[in-house]
């Protein structure tokens, strides 16, 4: 099982993703990207992607209010207070 994440929304400035970036989680080890990985959205994908990968979103109160087979995270960027940016995330299986 395969997870897409995707950047769907950045609130903010972000000096890494733009919406619409992506990487995939195969195997829930090993991560394949064209473009680099910010280590803070990462972190907060972590506590998340083994379990995304064997249960539904909603299990974890990340599922989407228009898609329930996708889930939504954002990173720990705390926009309103830095000059970086929030970033939203999609994820979802293949």
């Amino acid at each position: 099982m395969e997870l897409t994440v995707t950047v769907k929304e950045i609130r903010g400035h972000c000096a890494t993703y733009k919406t619409g970036d992506s990487f995939t989680l195969k195997a829930g080890y090993q991560l394949v990207s064209d473009t680099p990985v910010c280590m803070h959205g990462l972190a907060a994908l972590m506590p998340y992607y083994n379990a995304l990968r064997v249960s539904e979103p909603a299990q974890w109160g990340l599922d989407g209010k228009e898609d329930k087979s996708k889930a939504y995270i954002q990173c720990p960027d705390p926009f309103d207070c830095t000059s970086g940016g929030t970033v939203i995330f999609e994820i979802s299986k293949r």
